[in-house]
Order: structure tokens, then C-alpha cells, then sequence
């Protein structure tokens, strides 16, 4: 792996976190050339932030479908916090809302465990689920619109996490699963068996594999939060961000 493109889009992303400037995307548009060097900017700029643990805490998955390659981002622990949340003193470029289900490891997973998991046996290792708010933002200028490895290396476009009250996990009919989100004043929001990938646990086993890459174990407790319900929803400073996930829980976030 080439190591200069990596220092350099790290640099970039710190320099815009530091300055709460966003960076401009066309000037790295061709620098990293596939999904290691992406990762290798996400480990990078969280050794800079001090996420020195050997497996972070915090992470999120997903993708817009079961036959696309997912991808993954460890979460700063800073900008992980419970419901009911308060993000009016927290740097955001963007403010976009996703509804998600966040779920918890219940016990260790090593990474031959990982490498050999199926999709199939995965929940079996989920002790608890919670609903969450994930709020998108960007160190890029343009935002959604920036390449996707830009996007990637940028953690996926994560900005903060809120995470409700845990309750057991237990297999559900997730095609019936209702979701309603409210952003400040505009009318709620409906939705109804529309995680894209069908059922928000199928990812644990290639999300497990990508924590687990370099041989490490990941540990009981960590969480994952499993990709939006409800697309992303734009939201501003002042909203009152409320999440609902019928039978499961709600979360919030004052932004």
C-alpha cells in the first residue's frame, strides 16, 4: 500500500476537523485508489484523535443492499451518546438524519470465529438492540456528493451517534417493522420494513471479518449501529430530532 495518498487525505480530514472548515473533495478526488487505503485513513486520523483501543467501541455498517460491498467506520467514542442527547455545543458541517437499530456483542468473537461466521449464525452473538440516530455529516465540501472513497475514509460521513435505552435482542419479523421520525416542526415521518438490507443483523458477520482483519478479537459489549431506515433526512441547528421504532424503542437528539 502506498503510503503517501493515505498521509495526505488524513491531512486533509484532521485539518478540517481542527479548523471546522470543510475540505475541498476535487482536490483528492483521484489520490487514494481502493478500499485499504480508505481504512488505512480511517486508522490513521484515529490515532490522531487519541482512539487508541485496540478495537473501538463504536462502530458503524451497512450498505444500500445484500449484493453491494458494505462498508464500515470505527466512531470516535466523543461523539457517542445516550439518549436523550444534546448536540447544540457539537462541530457539525451537516445535519442529516438517519434512523437506525443499533446491536450489541454479548460475548467475545475472535477472528477465526469471524472468518467462519455466516450470516445465518451471527445474531446468535447480539445480547441487545437499541434504536439510534446517527447525524451525517461531512468534512468535505461537497458533502454527499464527494467520491466515495473520500467518503469512506471520511468514516463514512459520520458526524454523531445517539443510542437509546438496550432492551434483549430477540429474531423479528424486520419486513413489518414500523419506524417514525420527527424533525423539529415538519410532519413525522413513516416508514415500514425499510432497512435496505432486509434485516439489520445480516451484516454482523462481514462487519465482524472487517473488525477482526488483523487478527484481533473483537470484544463483548462493542456495538454497531446497522444502516438507516429512513434514507437521510435533512435536519438544522434548533431541531428536535425524535426517533421511533414500534416494540423496540425511540431516541432523540436537540441539535
Amino acid at each position: 500500500m502506498t503510503t503517501a495518498p493515505v498521509e495526505q487525505v488524513a491531512q486533509a480530514l484532521l485539518a478540517a476537523r481542527r479548523d471546522r472548515t470543510p475540505c475541498d473533495a476535487e482536490r483528492f478526488a483521484t489520490t487514494l485508489s481502493d478500499a485499504a487505503q480508505a481504512y488505512a485513513v480511517q486508522d490513521a486520523v484515529a490515532r490522531a484523535l487519541g482512539e487508541d483501543d485496540a478495537v473501538a467501541r463504536y462502530w458503524k455498517s451497512g450498505g444500500p443492499s445484500r449484493e453491494t460491498p458494505l462498508t464500515h467506520a470505527a466512531l470516535p467514542a466523543a461523539g457517542v451518546w445516550k439518549s436523550p442527547a444534546d448536540a447544540r455545543g457539537w462541530p457539525l458541517n451537516l445535519r442529516l438524519i438517519e434512523a437506525e437499530i443499533a446491536l450489541r456483542l454479548g460475548r467475545d468473537v475472535t477472528a477465526a470465529q469471524a472468518a467462519a461466521l455466516t450470516p445465518e449464525a451471527a445474531p446468535s452473538l447480539i445480547d441487545a438492540m437499541a434504536v439510534s440516530i446517527e447525524v451525517v455529516d461531512s468534512r468535505w465540501r461537497q458533502g454527499p456528493q464527494a467520491p466515495a472513497l473520500l467518503k469512506l475514509a471520511d468514516l463514512q460521513s459520520h458526524g454523531a451517534l445517539v443510542v437509546g435505552e438496550w432492551r434483549p435482542f430477540a429474531p423479528r419479523d424486520w419486513s413489518q417493522q414500523q419506524c417514525t421520525v420527527e424533525i423539529g416542526s415538519a410532519p413525522p415521518r413513516q416508514f415500514k420494513g425499510s432497512h435496505s438490507l432486509g434485516d439489520p443483523a445480516w451484516l454482523l458477520a462481514q462487519w465482524l471479518r472487517h473488525v477482526a482483519r488483523n487478527g484481533a478479537t473483537v470484544p463483548a459489549g462493542t456495538v454497531v449501529t446497522t444502516g438507516t431506515w429512513c434514507g437521510m433526512l435533512p435536519a438544522s441547528a434548533g431541531d428536535l430530532v425524535e426517533v421511533v421504532f414500534e416494540g423496540v424503542g425511540n431516541a432523540s437528539v436537540q441539535l
